[in-house]
């Protein structure tokens, strides 16, 4: 008797939280859906009002037209006008944020740019020959570096230091693949 009451718990508790998890599952899949929508909803006002009454799957007509939107839109950064345009409005909008410079390196070192205005992975030597994993934050002139000291398991929550240039070993590696181990 003891077995077939265990067995029935257990499998309609089992039961019960796979139809929860299938029920949260349908629940974030219509509200990401019904925000699709939502976002796509501008780009269609553009197009006559007897044309978007017609549709028969919205969702898949917004896709489309968020695809459409998003690539005439980098066709158009590509053009030396608004790339001039967005650098000036770096520069003097943008560049003025307090974290605005960070997240920009940031997100260059993670997207791999080759250039020197990013985080880049690297080793700080300490006293005894000790190493450890560091993120370059900044390059002064004085021989200085800003560097942040990541702390385990956030690799990009830490200690920032400025510490001598002598003490920093840049790897050759793509901070992307740092942050796994750091």
């Amino acid at each position: 008797m003891q077995r077939i009451t265990n067995f029935l718990k257990t499998s309609a508790l089992g039961g019960l939280f796979v139809l929860l998890l299938l029920l949260l599952f349908y629940l974030l899949l219509s509200e990401a859906l019904l925000a699709i929508v939502a976002l796509a909803t501008p780009i269609a006002d553009l197009f006559p009002e007897e044309w978007s009454d017609k549709l028969e799957a919205p969702v898949v007509v917004a896709v489309v037209l968020i695809l459409a939107a998003s690539f005439v839109f980098g066709l158009m950064l590509r053009s030396s006008t608004l790339t001039r345009l967005g650098r000036r409005i770096e520069s003097s909008v943008l560049g003025k944020l307090p974290m605005y410079s960070a997240i920009r390196r940031l997100t260059r070192g993670l997207a791999g740019a080759d250039n020197t205005d990013r985080f880049r992975p690297a080793l700080l030597m300490s006293t005894g020959n000790q190493r450890e994993i560091v993120y370059v934050i900044e390059d002064h002139d004085d021989r200085q570096m800003t560097i942040l000291v990541p702390w385990a398991p956030t690799p990009f929550a830490g200690s920032v230091k400025i510490v001598d240039s002598n003490r920093i070993e840049i790897l050759d590696a793509e901070l992307s693949d740092v942050t796994r181990v750091a």
